[in-house]
């Protein structure tokens, strides 16, 4: 699996009623952590990656310690700084962001031979900065390769001020967008970009060829909106065969509730949503049902909440899926 996003060095204020202050790896870490527990034993990770000469050595050594990563993980150096983020929780589910850094994106004649080398079977993409590929170079990457690809659009929806301030902004282009993807990732405030409510972002996706659109709600779960044919990631092939013959059939949608964090446990939301959608599609991946994807995405995103911090994420995440595999089990 090909993981195309940015590595951004957080700072974190709160989330209240805590002053705490905390540093360290935020961005695509909290999704490749997500991926990483997530993932079958016959899966990898490939990084396509650009991080500034600032934190080169350090995002490697992090790399090499994520579970299911491709074997002397590679990243592309470059000679501006590193994204930075700070981030103000001004709630459990609301905060403001402040980016610095510069990190470019790629273009294609970058991308084309890293993803021929790297034999990619499924493609992961996470807009962590809004600048990692533009609408063209996303559409040369879709015409290139056909497995699927799973995107959080996230960032592409916001706008950076002259102090890198982040506002939200309506996406230009959006139906070309979505012709990229096969499964589309926003949270609520995010979706309200693209459409009106979840019934017309569902419309205006599944209408380009998208086979689900989630839409993460924070406390109340996932509302996901879904290809009436869809079951698992094994019908995709028969629902692209079949083009638009069926797409004014009725979607599938509903929420997903979440898993309650136990009362009195300290919670800290930051990437929850980069867990969820890197568990979800890793579960589409191994061939679950998109149910129980969306069960196991959601019990991740819980996991994390209850956690601080990116280190040692993935190997928690590993040993609550063993733990609640076993719970299955014995049920």
């Amino acid at each position: 699996m090909g993981v195309l996003s940015t590595l951004v060095c957080d700072v974190i204020h709160g989330p209240p009623p805590t002053v705490e202050i905390s540093e360290g790896w935020g961005g695509v870490a909290y999704g490749l952590s997500g991926l990483g527990a997530a993932l079958d034993d016959d899966w990898e990770m490939v990084p396509i990656i650009k991080v500034g000469a600032d934190v080169a050595e350090d995002a490697r050594v992090w790399l090499c310690a994520v579970p299911g990563m491709c074997a002397e993980p590679s990243l592309c150096v470059v000679p501006e700084p590193n994204n930075r983020s700070e981030l103000r929780y001004l709630s459990a589910e609301h905060r403001t962001e402040q980016m610095s850094g510069g990190v470019p994106g790629w273009t294609f004649e970058e991308l084309r031979p890293l993803l021929d080398a790297a034999l990619l079977d499924a493609l992961y993409v996470n807009f962590l900065s809004g600048r990692e590929v533009d609408l063209t170079t996303m559409q040369q990457i879709r015409a290139h390769f056909s497995g699927p690809i799973y995107v959080d659009l996230h960032m592409l929806l916001w706008h950076t001020d002259a102090v890198g301030r982040r506002s939200l902004h309506p996406l230009d282009h959006a139906a070309s967008w979505c012709a990229c993807f096969d499964f589309i990732q926003v949270n609520e405030d995010e979706m309200r970009m693209l459409a009106h409510d979840f019934e017309a972002c569902a419309l205006l996706a599944l209408h380009e060829g998208v086979l689900a659109t989630f839409v993460t709600l924070g406390s109340r779960g996932v509302r996901y909106d879904a290809h009436a044919a869809l079951r698992s990631l094994a019908d995709r092939k028969a629902i692209l065969q079949r083009a638009n013959a069926d797409v004014d059939d009725e979607p599938a949608h509903g929420i997903q509730p979440p898993i309650p964090v136990p009362t009195g446990v300290r919670i800290d939301p930051t990437g929850c949503g980069d867990v969820w959608g890197g568990t979800i599609f890793a579960r589409l991946l191994a061939g679950d049902a998109l149910p129980h994807a969306l069960a196991s995405a959601n019990r991740a995103a819980s996991h994390n909440a209850q956690s601080q911090g990116v280190v040692g994420l993935a190997n928690r995440l590993v040993a609550r899926r063993v733990a609640a595999a076993l719970i299955d089990s014995q049920a």
